[in-house]
Order: structure tokens, then sequence, then C-alpha cells
């Protein structure tokens, strides 16, 4: 494993890559090395294979998509890189990410291969020609058994969350994608955890691979973290008061069952605490909407399962709670880890009974810290009033395809709605809708003006989400 404790920041003109995509990093303001980069990147560019252990967050996406462009021949418009993601939220963020390191060369295309658009209109992306493709397993492999998805030019495949893609049951699939890849080809493969199947996909598709392991450091002032002794049967109500106590902004609340999810999202809402629940039944377009909602601040709590968190990468993160324990020790500080991102600080809170002595000792051990216990009963209302989240969600029909840009809503919410910059917050355009936040004091105004007035120059159906 490599010895990353040596090692300090680090400048991207150390490593062996061109004037003009130093300039571009130079432009995108990286400025040094994140630890999984300065481990990962010069073994990569040197043309090895590689297991690297890293959480989403810490560059990881930098540290496989500038070796990939390195080796890519922009004059071939053939697919020369694969990066396999396990769920289209990620696969949609690598995409964006890769667009923007490409931007040192004039016409570098990048297709995301995942579900929400059609199979016929990748395909005819595909056709035109394409340098990059990032998509998840399921449709990649539909792309390649009809044909339209050819990998005889592909010099790098990367496998990403690759513990993820195994936990979702993706094994069979990625199989399948990589024995139809060139031999000779560089494998970069990224995982947040180590698992025993993870070895077992790299014996099987790595060559004599370089390993980059770097354990989680999260500085203890940016995650302050406190485990709350409860009895069993008062853990869900105990979620409440912790949210009521600390009032945080945003909150990812995990369970280890479903049935537990959707038992805490009836407590919470008892209590008037507006919580959305990510699990595996939901459809694409509602797993879309719940994560739109929580990013734009119109949710306070998600509650999710390890599960259905995967892939999430949710900036300025207030809370994580831990409503049960998690066996793995590893998953547990990939779960607080979620939280303290960048310069922002975060609270990890953990309710634990009696049984779960065990477990705690094993994420004491793990971590080399001690557990700060406290009892649920010092928790007191910070505040009676309810737990309000300062924005809403409204959804607008009508998107890409209609050419609304952000601009056009930023626009019409002004000049139909009187909205100022401030109250309004994300707006997200989709293929067939548009989401905006805009401040909860004046949604229903809000819905009820654009409802009535024009979008660049037409009528749309508003609601609140």
């Amino acid at each position: 494993m490599s010895d990353t404790e040596q090692m300090t920041a680090q400048g991207f003109d150390t490593l062996p890559l061109s004037p003009a995509m130093l300039a571009n990093l130079a432009q995108l303001e990286y400025r040094t090395m994140t630890p999984i980069q300065a481990a990962s990147l010069p073994l990569a560019l040197a043309g090895h294979d590689l297991i690297a252990q890293a959480k989403t967050g810490s560059g990881k996406t930098a540290a496989f998509g500038l070796p990939l462009l390195a080796r890519l021949d922009p004059k071939n418009f053939a697919v020369q890189a694969m990066v396999l993601c396990p769920t289209r939220e990620l696969a949609d963020q690598v995409t964006q990410e890769i667009r923007r390191l490409a931007r040192f060369e004039g016409n570098i295309k990048v297709l995301s291969l995942v579900g929400g658009s059609t199979l016929r209109n990748q395909a005819t992306s595909l056709e035109n020609g394409v340098h990059i493709v990032v998509g998840t397993p399921g449709r990649v492999m539909d792309h390649m058994e009809r044909g339209y998805l050819k990998l005889d030019a592909l010099n790098t495949l990367v496998l990403d969350e690759a513990d993820h893609m195994l936990d979702m049951g993706f094994h069979d699939d990625i199989a399948y994608v990589a024995k139809r890849c060139p031999a000779q080809r560089q494998t970069l493969l990224f995982s947040a955890t180590y698992p025993e199947g993870i070895a077992r996909l790299a014996g099987q598709f790595l060559r004599n691979p370089q390993e980059v392991k770097l354990l989680e450091q999260h500085a203890e002032s940016k995650i302050r973290q406190r485990f709350y002794e409860v009895d069993n049967e008062e853990r869900l109500e105990a979620v409440a008061k912790l949210l009521k106590h600390y009032r945080p902004l945003s909150t990812l609340a995990f369970c280890n069952t479903k049935q537990q999810c959707r038992d805490l999202l009836n407590v919470l809402r008892h209590h008037g605490i507006h919580a959305l629940t990510l699990n595996g039944d939901l459809e694409q377009r509602e797993r879309d909407q719940v994560l739109i909602q929580f990013a734009n601040n119109s949710c306070s709590v998600l509650v999710a399962t390890d599960v259905a968190a995967r892939g999430l990468d949710i900036a300025q993160l207030e809370a994580v709670i831990n409503v049960d324990l998690t066996p793995d020790p590893e998953i547990h500080v990939h779960r607080i880890g979620r939280t303290g991102r960048a310069d922002q600080e975060g609270w990890a809170f953990s309710l634990c009974s009696p049984n779960d002595r065990r477990r705690i000792a094993a994420i004491a051990e793990f971590t080399g810290s001690k557990p700060e216990m406290h009892a649920i009963a010092e928790l007191q209302p910070a505040d009676e009033a309810p737990l309000v989240p300062p924005m809403s969600t409204l959804l607008i029909l009508g998107g890409r395809k209609d050419k609304i840009r952000p601009g056009d809503v930023m626009g019409a919410l002004a000049a139909e709605a009187g909205l100022s910059r401030e109250q309004v917050g994300k707006i997200t355009v989709t293929d067939q809708t548009t989401y905006v936040a805009v401040a909860r004091s004046v949604a229903r105004d809000a819905v009820r003006k654009l409802g009535a007035g024009k979008l660049k120059g037409r009528a749309v159906k508003v609601k609140t989400l």
C-alpha cells in the first residue's frame, strides 16, 4: 500500500501532464492534489492498473479522469474510455466533472449512458462519435447487446464505487462488460470499502495492480461525533428529540432496514418535521425528485438505508444520524464522512442501545477514538417553533426539450412573481421538467403568479412538490 502519511500538498505541475491540461486545471482552480490524487495519479499516468480505496468527495473523479484523458486520441471518434458507476446520480456527476477536465481540448465527446434518456437517442450519439462513455452497468450492457456500443478502441476501463456495484448485484454485469473490453487496456478500480468481493473482482480483471489505500481521515474539529444511549423502543422518538435540540438545516438519517425507514418517516411527520425517504422501491423519477428537494433545502431530513444512499454526494450536509448502528465500522466511518466536507463542520449522532456495546467497541477500535457517550434525557428543544425547511421546491412542466434554461426561469420568477435573486435557490432543468427552490414564505404566491403568466412566451403548469 502507498504510504500517504508523508505527503505534503503537491501541485499538479509535478505530474507528466500537457501544458494545455495544466492550464485548464489552473482555470478550474485545482491547486493542490487531494491525498487520493497524489497517491494514485503518478501510478495511473505511468500506465499501471490500480486498486484505489477512496470515498465520494475525495477528488477521485480527477484521479481517474486525468489518466483516461491523457491516453485519449481526440482525432479518433471511437470509445476509448469507459467509466462504470453504480447509480445514475453518480454517473451524471462523473460525466459533468470529466467534461470540465476535458475542456483543454476542443472537441472531446463524453456521453452518459443511464436510464432517463431513450436508448435511441443515446445510440444516435454513439453513432455520431463519442470518446468517453460513463454509465450504469445495465444500460451499458443494453447498448453492447444491441451492437450500438463498440469497444475495439477502448484503452481505459474505470470501475467507480466498485463495492457499491457489488452490493447492488452488478457482479455479473461488470464481468460481462470487462470480458468484452480489449485485453491490452488499463483498468482502474475505485472503492470506498474493501470487501472480499473486490479482491475477487480485481483478480479477474486487473493485471498486476498497484494498490493505494487511504483510511478516511476527518479532522476532529470538523465532524463532532456523539453517541446517545436509548432503549430500542424509544429509538425513533429519540431522532425527533435530536432534531429539535440541534435543529440542523439538513440531516441524513441512516436505518438498517426499509421498514425502519418507513416507521421513522411516520414518527418525524407526526412531529411536524418535513422528511422524505429514499428506498429501492422508488422509480428513478421519484428518486430524482426526493434528491432535488433535499439538495434544495426544501426537506429537512432524508431517511435512507446504506444501499439506497449509494453514490450520493450531498454538499453542505449539517448532520448524519445513525438511527441504527451498522455492524461494519468501515461503513460507519463512510456514513459519517458525508458531513463535514470541504471547510464545513458537521455533526454525527449515533443512537445505541445496551445491545450495541460490541458495535461501539468495534467502531472505537477501528477509528482509534473514545466514543463520547450522552444520555438522551439531556436533550431539550432549543426552540418551540416547528423545524421547517427554509425553501419550497416548485415543479414546472417543461424542460430542456422546450429550450428552457435556468436564466429563463429566473427571469420569469422576477417578472411574473416579483421575486428577488435572494428568494430563489437552485434551479435544476431536466429533459421534460424544471425544479426551482424558492423561499417557503413566497412559494404559494410564486406558483399562482407563474401559473397565470408566461415562461419563454408560453403558459406553463406549476405546482409545489
